[in-house]
């Protein structure tokens, strides 16, 4: 095993980074992207009461939440409906055009995952969604975090500054270098 790439952080950061361009890049202008696009695939699914249960789910701050709805709903994708359940609370449901958008969405999406995958074989990668969705619900509630968007950025940031900071440090090297 090759020790200098064995980080785990390194590793997760490096996959993180090209998820992000490959999955931005073919969901073009959809709203909010990843966050908007994720927000939809559980609409879709149909398994949370409310728009607050919505969020919390997806580790979204309610308030962001809102606006992601708003913009999900002026594009006609979904709509705010009373929960028959629960007439205080809000449901958000997907429409038939957000229905059709998201199966031509996760095929964009699911391609561009196996671009970013690529070095593994089709069965190794079905084996690693499976670990990954294992691991992920596994850990969800370690560790409370408003945002897990935020919580990744900051963990991005720090890991490039300690970065530019090691290289700076190395002997005949400048921070400009």
């Amino acid at each position: 095993m090759d020790r200098e790439h064995d980080d785990f952080g390194w590793g997760l950061g490096v996959l993180l980074r090209a998820y992000q361009s490959t999955v931005v890049t073919e969901l073009g202008d959809f709203p909010h992207g990843p966050r908007g696009y994720q927000t939809l695939t559980e609409v879709v699914r149909g398994e949370h009461p409310s728009q607050l249960a919505l969020a919390a789910y997806l580790g979204i701050d309610r308030t962001v939440m809102t606006y992601l709805i708003d913009d999900l709903v002026t594009a006609g994708l979904v709509e705010r409906r009373l929960n028959p359940a629960d007439r205080r609370q809000r449901k958000v449901v997907a429409t038939a055009a957000g229905r059709r958008a998201l199966k031509d969405l996760q095929k964009r999406v699911r391609t561009a995952e196996d671009t970013v995958l690529g070095t593994l074989s089709p069965a190794e990668r079905d084996a690693f969604r499976v670990l990954l969705r294992r691991v992920a619900c596994a850990v969800r509630d370690i560790e409370a975090v408003d945002d897990p968007c935020d919580a990744v950025v900051a963990a991005l940031s720090s890991s490039r500054a300690a970065s530019a900071a090691s290289a700076a440090s190395a002997p005949g090297l400048s921070a400009r270098s």
